[in-house]
């Protein structure tokens, strides 16, 4: 009975078995030819796009396409040895030759290949007036009419003039603190002057420049350097930190590159509202080493925002020369890399700064496009009046680019071959100028500084109590040491 039993499980096990592998070799080969129909379906031609680079597309598409790409290549590899026929495909078919990515479309190559960490040249400078002030030819230039000539130099003669006297004053102790504009005057006139007035400034601090052509008086700097009751910050920033609501330029701040990503973030806020105007953002070579540079480019690239990077390649990072700052070609192949129109200009060149910043304030509203220009300048004078420049670069180096590259100088040439300025005018603007500085000085200098209160207010609505008590300690350390602070700062 038991052995009769064994018998027939045995005979029904094999039976099973044989209809099984029949089954599986039915199901095997459906699937080949579902995946083979399914696969040559996937590789087939997709529509081309207008742009083979980046455009605006539909995400939603692209993200499927990648995708199914995604799926078909797992399939492929789960599935390789299902058909032989995934061979005989063609070898030229535009899906194994070109990759549809997110982005744009790849080609394929069979050479491994690096890129170049260096160009056999370097990107080409834009450049209007050569160094005795004389136009090129056939050079692409803007017209600029004689009064906008006269301003820009007048006001470049201002800055000049300004920088020599506030520096004196901080040699006589008269304030703590100074930055001159020495060498970069062009970068700061030409470029406020190629600009509107509700465009949106985001400064380093060395761009006094702009201010000044917006309107800001020679007192109202005066009064932000001295600190006094009339200066706009309250006294709570230090010297040369200037900034001015009405005129759209954002206090300056002493942190490396932090204006940059705030430049953006105003630039997508007037893109949002459909404003027919734009933002700049000022920065050193040395800014371009930090994230926030970088964050920022990407940020704006993305976005499509209307912000003009610009750079002003001074050389110097402080003590740190541009060679042992980057690698690159300077700053202006880092626009590229981040999908952002670039351009290089000479930075001590007036009417190209003026073309280029006219140009890509145009770009930056119609095409809504980020720009970055970088301008080839040189710092002139030292950092601060806390630098000895001489302790890290020659004399001979910086007086041969107050002399042979003086910015002042080249576009003072050029008007003056048009029959615009002459001596006479040069030495009576001069004379005006250093007098005006040095009255704005002693009226500055008599204002009586922002009561301590100010500097416990403006922050919180309500001040928490910790706040109010550090208040009111600083109150009785004062009334009771009144000989050891100031006597022109009120309690």
């Amino acid at each position: 009975m038991a052995s009769s039993c064994l018998t027939k499980s045995k005979n029904f096990i094999i039976y099973n078995l044989k209809s099984k592998s029949s089954l599986t070799d039915r199901i095997s080969a459906f699937t080949n030819s579902l995946f083979h129909h399914r696969l040559l379906h996937t590789i087939s031609p997709l529509p081309v796009r207008k742009h083979a680079g980046y455009s605006r597309v539909n995400r939603t598409d692209d993200s499927h396409r990648f995708f199914e790409l995604a799926y078909v290549q797992r399939r492929l590899h789960s599935t390789v040895s299902v058909s032989s026929d995934v061979t005989q495909l063609p070898v030229e078919s535009p899906s194994l030759t070109i990759l549809d990515f997110p982005g744009g479309k790849v080609k394929f190559t069979k050479k491994l290949t690096f890129t170049s960490n260096s160009t056999e040249e370097r990107v080409h400078c834009y450049r209007v007036l050569d160094d005795n002030g004389q136009l090129f030819t056939d050079v692409d230039s803007l017209e600029i009419s004689k009064e906008l000539a006269i301003k820009m130099y007048t006001n470049m003669v201002t800055l000049e003039v300004m920088d020599t006297v506030f520096y004196e004053s901080q040699r006589q102790g008269r304030i703590s603190f100074y930055a001159t504009t020495t060498g970069e005057e062009a970068i700061n006139i030409a470029s406020a002057a190629a600009l509107n007035d509700n465009d949106f400034v985001f400064p380093q601090y060395r761009e006094p420049g702009v201010l000044l052509w917006r309107g800001f008086t020679l007192q109202e700097f005066a009064n932000q350097l001295f600190g006094n009751k009339h200066e706009y910050g309250k006294g709570r920033q230090m010297p040369i930190h200037y900034g001015s609501r009405k005129l759209n330029y954002f206090t300056v701040a002493s942190t490396v590159a932090t204006q940059i990503p705030h430049a953006v973030g105003a630039a997508y806020s007037l893109k949002m509202e459909k404003q027919d105007s734009c933002v700049i953002t000022y920065f050193g070579d040395g800014g371009t080493s930090t994230a926030d540079f970088h964050a920022a480019m990407n940020f704006a690239a993305v976005l499509e925002v209307p912000v003009i990077f610009f750079c002003r390649n001074n050389g110097w990072a402080i003590s740190t020369p541009v060679n042992e700052q980057f690698r690159s070609d300077g700053v202006v192949v880092k626009g590229k890399a981040y999908g952002v129109p670039s351009i290089r200009i000479d930075g001590n060149d007036a009417l190209a700064i003026y073309n280029a910043v006219s140009e890509a304030r145009k770009m930056a509203i119609k095409e809504q496009t980020p720009v970055l220009i970088e301008a080839l300048t040189y710092r002139a004078g030292h950092h601060t009046t806390s630098d000895d420049s001489t302790r890290y670069r020659s004399v001979e180096e910086i007086e041969r680019w107050r002399g042979d590259q003086n910015p002042v100088k080249r576009f003072r040439a050029w008007i003056e071959s048009r029959g615009w300025w002459n001596g006479v005018a040069e030495s009576e603007y001069r004379s005006s100028i250093r007098k005006q500085v040095a009255q704005v000085i002693q009226v500055a200098e008599r204002v009586e500084k922002p009561p301590v209160a100010d500097m416990f207010n403006d922050v919180y609505d309500v001040p928490p109590t910790n706040l109010n008590e550090q208040e009111a300690f600083v109150q009785k350390t004062v009334k009771k040491h009144r000989q050891d602070y100031p006597s022109d700062v009120p309690l």
